[in-house]
């Protein structure tokens, strides 16, 4: 979907058409949910801090947040998926992968059924939606963002290599910045550098992920359109009104924040032995620390002794703390493909 958020607050208020948008808390701390491409013309995007966006656009708008309301209008979306195929894997709410090598329709090309959804949600729903049309699932992504808003993009087998040739490296899956600066280093800007690379050298910059981006850069990606995703982790954050400080003040925040993951892995059942620590500091430079226990972090008591233990480590008196966030998962997170759980 396009600007997701910014677009249903336009649409059920025709007013905001066209005006610089964003979806945000409007408080000292927030960030931006997403921001309307008029927003984005000033160079407002989502997580940028309110306060930045408000510095860079002194006429923004600011619509406070409807989640229930976009949950139910993601819901109306995949109804319309379902006409299609039901091989469908939810990726976020407003966004997903479709198999339609076999479609309901009985439809011949893909790019007929990518045609005949966004006709359906602009119809029914009065919301643009973006498609990319491909062969595997990497390419499709990228296919999706090519065009926005309103776009759709065709990448046939036969121009996949042409187009990889002229793709920025930062545009692949799992390429953050730490993984960006190492292959900037390497003398890879693009596909085509990358695709030139041998595996070795991939493999021993970038351990498991360097076989990935080897068969990226060949137009080569074999995961399926999975229409159930194991849940791997579950996680929170807080942002703080004022930067913490004191131990006293740390502890507090962290015993609240504890208490909000708790609730989240009662409520999703969820299971897991290793736990995150996220800190953002005042200067908006982020560190993260983890820890696997034996036993399943699913209480209060388990986690609170061994978040303190992780925040003891963290030099909050050096440099004030603007954001904690805890995570609990199953597996340890892997530094070659950069995810978060935030």
């Amino acid at each position: 979907m396009d600007a997701f958020y910014a677009s249903v607050e336009q649409r059920d208020n025709p007013s905001l058409i066209g005006k610089p948008l964003v979806v945000a808390h409007d408080a000292p701390r927030s960030v931006v949910a997403t921001a309307s491409y008029a927003a984005r013309a000033y160079g407002i995007h989502s997580a940028m801090s309110l306060q930045r966006a408000k510095a860079l656009c002194p006429s923004l708008v600011i619509a406070e947040p409807r989640f229930e309301t976009y949950k139910q209008v993601s819901q109306q979306i995949h109804e319309i998926f379902h006409r299609y195929t039901d091989i469908i894997e939810p990726v976020s709410l407003d966004e997903a992968f479709l198999d339609v090598t076999s479609n309901k329709q009985q439809i011949a090309l893909a790019v007929e059924v990518a045609k005949r959804i966004k006709h359906d949600i602009l119809c029914e729903l009065f919301l643009t939606a973006s498609a990319g049309v491909s062969y595997n699932k990497f390419l499709a992504k990228i296919a999706s963002d090519w065009n926005k808003p309103d776009g759709l993009k065709v990448i046939h087998p036969s121009q996949a290599l042409a187009f990889i040739d002229n793709l920025k490296v930062e545009k692949i899956w799992g390429v953050g910045p730490r993984t960006l600066q190492t292959m900037h280093s390497l003398g890879i800007y693009n596909g085509k550098q990358l695709r030139k690379t041998s595996l070795q050298e991939l493999v021993r910059h970038f351990g498991k992920a360097g076989k990935t981006f080897y068969d990226y850069a060949r137009g080569k990606d074999l995961s399926p359109v999975c229409t159930y995703r194991e849940r791997k982790s579950v996680s929170c954050e807080q942002t703080f009104a004022e930067d913490l400080s004191d131990w006293v003040s740390v502890t507090v925040a962290l015993y609240n924040v504890v208490l909000d993951l708790v609730q989240r892995l009662d409520k999703s059942g969820f299971k897991g032995r290793r736990l995150t620590l996220k800190v953002k500091y005042f200067d908006f430079t982020v560190q993260t620390l983890s820890s696997t226990d034996t036993q399943v972090l699913d209480s209060k008591d388990k986690i609170l002794p061994l978040a303190k233990q992780l925040m003891k480590k963290i030099p909050y008196t050096q440099k004030a703390v603007r954001l904690i966030g805890l995570g609990v998962s199953s597996e340890a997170k892997k530094k070659d493909t950069e995810p978060t759980l935030f």
